[in-house]
């Protein structure tokens, strides 16, 4: 009824007005708490996306979140919700925040009401407040200590996809579970990719979980995820992992085009598209992607990612095109100061994580000449090398150390992992190329040719 009705209903009675004020509809439940508090959840939701909330409103959204947060944290609640609905309260909570921190950013235009508004509810939609409820349910809820008994066989979190079938309440439960993916993205739009990522270890992403139930938490796991390690330089994983999504997505999304999410997922489509073209560029992994992926990314991509791999002002122009087309909407947490002249703040983050990336593939302009050079050979001298690169021997080291360092990356367990798929080591003033070769894989092909 949730996932049908809600949306339905919207369509065709209030496409372009509110639903009723809980008000109108309390009596009808005798006022029940809980009821009231999640219909209010709802309220904002498509007061969200169907029109423009004012500052009043954005307030008493925060005001039910912490209302509707106490209740499910410190009571007992006994009733079961669908995933599909607990992850829609996860996933609007956090783009609440994030929609607040843009507007309160854009001060220039702001009235002398909204200024006073702001002051007053200082602590609304506050990071550390955000952070904490995201966390708590995670404690609360047991989730890790629950995953991690699952992996001994003692627990069926994820054969019952979260659903307690002994008449208990999946409801902290499930939320403890998407929160881990609440915290990856507010960590991603802060910038701070390592801790995204640290909060996200207890779920196994290679396997299928209780994230992959619902394809808004499926896409929105991976896209952060993906996203986190392309900032941290770990392309190879960011790689695999945007291929196994755009391989689902495309063999999938017929079945999601009457969803209300369908939009959402083919603009998410779109943007891992970017990111695997960034990814490959900087990381040319090939043989990590299917050729179904890859043969859409060529006709997207194709004349693009060519023109990337010159390293000259056009490619970083594209570079920039892509990183902005498909980047999360950085926020600043932090709220302006009211006694200096009032600005615009909103586009601060962004420039931020712009600049640092940019500055990355400028590092990387450095490592062509060396990458194209070990690609031909599988021994040269040193000497032989820095006379082709025309540059002394000890430049040449400096070159090959970089080269070293920007091929490698130390993953989630702290190991140090390698990106390249040309590598090297010198022994005697002579380096000799390791080139990692690519498994064909013909099993794909042929299946492709059996369906058709």
């Amino acid at each position: 009824m949730y996932e049908i009705s809600f949306q339905t209903l919207s369509d065709r009675l209030f496409k372009d007005t509110p639903w009723p004020s809980v008000d109108a509809v309390a009596h009808y439940v005798d006022n029940d708490q809980v009821f009231c508090l999640l219909y209010r959840e709802m309220w904002f939701r498509h007061l969200y996306a169907r029109l423009s909330p004012t500052l009043k409103q954005r307030i008493d959204s925060w005001d039910n979140y912490c209302s509707l947060f106490q209740v499910v944290l410190h009571r007992v609640v006994n009733m079961q919700l669908p995933n599909q609905w607990l992850w829609d309260m996860v996933d609007e909570f956090v783009y609440q925040f994030q929609s607040f921190c843009q507007y309160r950013a854009k001060m220039k235009n702001k009235t002398e009401q909204e200024i006073a508004l702001l002051r007053q509810y200082d602590q609304a939609w506050n990071v550390y407040g955000v952070l904490n409820y995201l966390q708590a349910f995670v404690e609360k809820s047991n989730i890790i200590q629950i995953l991690e008994q699952e992996k001994e066989g003692l627990e069926q979190f994820t054969a019952t996809d979260g659903y307690d079938y002994s008449g208990g309440s999946n409801v902290l439960k499930v939320l403890g579970y998407f929160s881990m993916v609440g915290l990856l993205r507010v960590h991603c739009l802060l910038g701070d990719y390592q801790t995204g990522l640290k909060c996200l270890l207890p779920i196994d992403i290679s396997q299928q979980g209780v994230y992959t139930s619902v394809i808004g938490s499926h896409i929105a796991t991976i896209y952060h995820y993906g996203f986190a390690n392309l900032m941290l330089r770990r392309y190879v994983e960011a790689i695999r992992e945007f291929n196994k999504m755009l391989l689902y997505i495309y063999k999938t999304k017929q079945y999601h085009q009457k969803s209300p999410q369908y939009e959402q997922i083919l603009k998410k489509n779109e943007q891992m598209y970017a990111l695997l073209a960034i990814c490959l560029s900087l990381c040319p992994q090939v043989k990590l992607v299917d050729e179904t992926v890859n043969s859409q990314l060529r006709e997207k991509y194709g004349e693009k990612m060519a023109r990337m791999q010159r390293y000259d002002d056009e490619a970083f122009v594209i570079y920039d095109e892509l990183f902005s087309y498909a980047c999360p909407k950085f926020i600043t947490p932090s709220a302006p100061s009211f006694e200096e002249p009032l600005v615009n703040y909103n586009q601060d983050a962004y420039r931020l994580q712009l600049k640092l990336f940019l500055y990355e593939v400028k590092q990387q302009q450095l490592l062509s000449g060396v990458r194209t050079f070990l690609k031909v050979y599988s021994t040269i001298s040193l000497g032989k090398l820095a006379n082709y690169m025309e540059v002394d021997e000890p430049t040449l080291r400096t070159i090959l150390l970089t080269y070293k360092h920007k091929t490698h990356a130390v993953d989630s367990d702290g190991k140090i992992i390698s990106n390249a798929d040309v590598d090297f080591y010198i022994d005697d003033d002579m380096i000799h190329v390791v080139e990692s070769m690519p498994v064909k894989r013909y099993g794909d092909y042929f299946l492709r040719q059996i369906v058709k």
